[in-house]
């Protein structure tokens, strides 16, 4: 068999698995996107001799319908014998409705699995059919509305000119503009205005009103998201770093005392500031060091805590962020605080760090670049706390994403130390373990796990929460937007994939490696250590 043959094999399984998680069919377009999501490479059309995804889809006639709704081409899939069940769930999904809401939150006597129950299907469950826009889509929609509101007509040509790509709401699972700004509802307004609908943060409606309110105060500007100039002011950068707005002033010794202070100020009120950044014996500007001393509110030799422990038989409602297999993959907790809060830090840190001066007084020696060094990274304009996991070379180090928990290798360069007023929220990515499963084949296929990644992609779920073992959270997953409820570990079994056993198998994947045990610390260990300090 040619390594062609062989790759058209693999092709299919993959494109049908996609096809088939979504009910309404995808075009030619958005499997392209969905492919390269998902397996993080584009569909390989030259490889097996295609010019587009039509026509490698034509030479799929047992696995993909073409078909054409209002003139627009579609794709859907043709099951097989094993994915017929998949089908069946999938074309039991209902439509979104407040009916439906109401009847799955009416849901209520639940009765957890016993070792006796292999296929739980009595859990109380939550709503959880609504799409969920990732964090960082978020918060470019904040950073975009920061400077002024936009009318929703320029929103998809602002978002194209600013960030260099469309606002592609559909492959998170939203139908409409509309249904992605009432899931921000609690940032984002919409007044109707004579020239159209008009999209205002609700941050920039509060400092509004507080300037109607005292017309004395003067109105100073929120400081650009970018730097504009180079040789801003010392001070300027001193009251950037604690994302105030700022008004341009000429630079005295009387500024410098106040930088020393201010650096004082953001320590622990315990501590005291021994490393003044000038000290009081400067007598003029012109006699300031020209490499600084590391910041004094530079993180050195701290760690991020863990979220609390979740209670056992537990119900949350929770996102799947990242997906190594059904035994290694990591969430996040859905709750209108805890998104807020992490959306807030990834806003005030790209509005700190991008300003230049402020930037490069948190660049990182080459003696502080080693193994589990808590920094954090810029990556496409935002910042994002990571703990460095490795060396590779001169030039890069491989580090770990404690909010989102994949693994990546960066640029050294990129690289700046975390401020101290960063660590307060708890890591925010869970590692976890789906229930009671384990692989067919003693690890779990490439199939295996596509699978589980569709059938996790972008949803709103329900974790029952089943145990903890080694700092790894064991749950069983549910997705209650169907007729039916969806449990993962039973799609798994039912298609061939995985055993549903009695007991939590270890998984083998967080044996290997558990970043999050590794540089994580536990909340009950980080308090004991701040009561010691």
């Amino acid at each position: 068999v040619s390594k062609q043959a062989q790759l058209m094999e693999v092709l299919k399984k993959e494109v049908r698995a996609m096809l088939i998680a979504a009910k309404a069919g995808l075009t030619p377009e958005q499997l392209e996107e969905q492919y390269t999501a998902m397996v993080c490479k584009p569909l390989p059309l030259g490889d097996l001799g295609f010019q587009s995804t039509l026509e490698l889809v034509t030479q799929m006639p047992e696995v993909v319908r073409i078909s054409s709704k209002n003139g627009i081409l579609m794709l859907k899939a043709i099951a097989d014998d094993s994915t017929k069940g998949i089908a069946k769930l999938v074309a039991n999904q209902k439509v979104k409705t407040r009916k439906a809401s109401k009847k799955t939150a009416s849901k209520s006597n639940a009765t957890f699995p016993t070792k006796n129950s292999k296929n739980p299907q009595s859990f109380q469950t939550l709503s959880a059919g609504t799409p969920v826009l990732p964090a960082t889509v978020k918060a470019e929609l904040q950073d975009l509305l920061s400077s002024s509101p936009l009318l929703l007509t320029d929103l998809d040509k602002a978002f194209l000119r600013r960030f260099g790509r469309a606002f592609q709401y559909r492959q998170y699972g939203f139908l409409s503009v509309f249904e992605v700004l009432r899931s921000m509802s609690d940032s984002i307004v919409i007044e109707q205005t004579k020239t159209g609908s008009l999209l205002v943060l609700r941050k920039y409606l509060a400092r509004t009103t507080e300037k109607e309110e005292m017309p004395q105060a003067s109105a100073s500007e929120m400081p650009p998201l970018e730097p504009t100039c180079e040789t801003e002011s010392f001070c300027q950068a001193a009251h950037l770093m604690d994302s105030e707005p700022v008004q341009t002033q000429a630079v005295d010794l009387g500024d410098h005392l106040k930088q020393a202070n201010y650096a004082c100020s953001v320590r622990d009120e315990t501590s005291e500031c021994h490393l003044p950044l000038i000290p009081l014996q400067h007598q003029g500007f012109e006699q300031l060091p020209s490499t600084p001393e590391i910041p004094p509110d530079a993180v050195q030799n701290r760690r991020l805590c863990s979220l609390p422990p979740l209670k056992r038989r537990s119900l949350v409602g929770v996102v799947v962020e990242f997906v190594v297999s059904p035994s290694q993959f990591y969430i996040h907790i859905c709750s209108t605080e805890a998104s807020n809060k992490l959306q807030d830090l990834m806003f005030e840190m790209r509005h700190v760090y991008s300003h230049k001066v402020a930037s490069d007084k948190y660049i990182m020696p080459e003696s502080a670049v080693r193994p589990g060094q808590l920094c954090c990274v810029m990556v496409s304009t935002w910042w994002y706390r990571v703990i460095i996991h490795r060396v590779i070379n001169d030039r890069e180090v491989e580090v770990f994403y404690a909010d989102y928990g994949h693994l990546q290798i960066v640029q050294k360069s990129s690289l700046r130390f975390l401020k101290w007023h960063y660590l307060k929220l708890p890591a925010q990515a869970i590692p976890c373990s789906l229930a009671w499963v384990k692989p067919v084949q003693g690890t779990w296929s490439s199939a295996a796990v596509l699978l589980f990644k569709h059938l996790c992609h972008f949803k709103k779920l329900v974790g029952i929460v089943d145990e903890y073992v080694d700092g790894v959270l064991y749950l069983f997953l549910c997705d209650t937007s169907t007729k039916e409820d969806v449990y993962f570990h039973s799609v798994l079994r039912d298609t061939g994939y995985a055993d549903v056993c009695e007991e939590n198998v270890p998984s083998q994947e967080f044996e290997e490696l558990n970043p999050s045990a590794l540089y994580i610390q536990p909340i009950g260990e980080q308090r004991n250590a701040e009561v010691a300090e």
